[in-house]
């Protein structure tokens, strides 16, 4: 990590600003962030639907994300064509915060986990926190998370439109048409995902929102509808009613921290290898942005943010070289924030594809945890099914629990009985390829 750090800094010195804009990459940048904000409304909408937060608040969200990251990008870049957004594993936790403590309180429990991240900012402590939360335990918390997302808009695929009579039978025509329309968008989105997810990304989400717009001239289907938020800055001042919700809620804001700095730490280790230039990404400023974007978000309302890797992936593979593409995915989703009734263009069902399929892929995050070993998948995937089953906080807690218990009795407590040499050399090999921290 110290090494990353020196190497950015090392970067920054030769050649000051070059991470948020280059004359030669201007252009490409500027295709870059007109293709990967086509992708990332969509997934934003959903995020935020997932959330409970009104949608505007989610775009506008991205947008002052975007804005932070390209203005720190000059004198504190953390990687190179990292795309902010509204992150989908931290949505049912936010939603949990909405369920809890109200959304007009959220406000504050986004300020505190700004707090909490501006903290660990200045003393550089991410690196710690990867060795109390091992990533595969994120990589299973994730997991529990994308079941809960995929659960939540699959009912979409089949919904009936808002005020259409429900029969006592449920295959009626009018749904059979809606199903029918799913099963082709799904068709239509993996296909041209299998096609384009190396070289063209946005495509499958571009294709499947033209389709889904088109079919809903022909058919009656669920349709989007924006509800206009009137923005106001305020201090994020909370109405708590007992100490007991202030002591969970500085509890809950420090997870939600903990997992977003997580989350960014993992998804600069990746935006890092696919950085056109190779350029080293610099963790420690990457949450500078964060916690800063996160702390102004709380005056009007706003979320959580952090560079995610689908975003980045896609900001990257559309040609990005620089975070100029970041300002025009900035620019263009200001555009959507204010003119938010050409979203109600958007089918339920074509949303709830994107939706589903991101759901998946976070579970499919577990398989990447096998590499880890055999006890890293295990508890992922344990942290996984509590998460899904007992709840995310809970789910999260219980984990760690467990893992701290089988570290002290295990390799602390029985190293030193008679026996312990050959039970420790088998929970060794049991534990032999489990992810160092960097």
């Amino acid at each position: 990590m110290e090494k990353n750090t020196e190497n950015t800094q090392s970067v920054e010195t030769q050649d000051h600003g070059s991470a948020a804009f280059r004359k030669e990459y201007a252009v490409a940048d500027v295709q870059a962030g007109v293709i990967t904000a086509t992708m990332a409304i969509p997934l934003s909408i959903g995020i935020a639907l997932m959330s409970d937060y009104p949608i505007q608040v989610g775009l506008a969200t991205v947008a002052f994300a975007s804005f932070i990251g390209f203005l720190f990008a000059w004198f504190r870049p953390g990687n190179f064509i990292g795309a902010p957004g509204i992150a989908a594993g931290l949505a049912p936790i936010l939603a949990m915060g909405v369920a809890e403590f109200g959304i007009s309180n959220m406000a504050f429990i986004v300020f505190l986990t700004a707090t909490y991240q501006a903290i660990i900012w200045k003393f550089n402590w991410q690196r710690y926190l990867l060795m109390a939360v091992p990533t595969y335990l994120v990589e299973g918390l994730l997991a529990g998370i994308g079941l809960k997302i995929a659960l939540k808009f699959v009912p979409f695929l089949w919904m009936l439109p808002a005020g259409m009579a429900v029969s006592e039978e449920f295959w009626t025509q009018d749904r059979i048409n809606v199903v029918v329309l799913s099963i082709i968008g799904i068709v239509i989105f993996l296909g041209l995902f299998k096609q384009f997810k190396d070289t063209k990304p946005a495509i499958p989400y571009f294709g499947l929102i033209i389709f889904g717009i088109i079919a809903a001239m022909f058919v009656e289907v669920n349709m989007l509808k924006v509800e206009d938020v009137k923005f106001e800055l305020a201090l994020p001042v909370p109405n708590f009613d007992s100490v007991g919700v202030w002591i969970y809620a500085m509890f809950f804001a420090l997870m939600l921290a903990v997992v977003d700095v997580i989350e960014q730490v993992m998804s600069n280790a990746a935006i890092e290898k696919i950085d056109p230039l190779k350029r080293p990404c610099n963790s420690n400023n990457s949450l500078l942005s964060i916690w800063v974007s996160n702390m102004g978000a709380s005056f009007f309302g706003g979320m959580t943010n952090l560079d995610g890797l689908a975003k980045s992936s896609t900001n990257r593979l559309a040609g990005a070289y620089t975070k100029l593409s970041v300002l025009v995915i900035g620019l263009m989703i200001t555009f959507f924030v204010f003119n938010s009734q050409y979203l109600d263009n958007l089918p339920y069902f074509a949303l709830a594809i994107i939706m589903a399929f991101v759901g998946i892929k976070m579970i499919m995050g577990l398989l990447h945890v096998a590499k880890f070993g055999e006890y890293a998948l295990l508890l992922g995937s344990l942290c996984g099914i509590l998460v899904f089953k007992v709840g995310i906080f809970e789910g999260l807690l219980i984990t760690l629990a467990l893992h701290a218990i089988i570290h002290i009795v295990i390799f602390k407590v029985i190293e030193s009985m008679p026996t312990g040499k050959i039970v420790k050399r088998y929970f060794d090999r049991f534990k032999e390829d489990e992810p160092g921290v960097n």
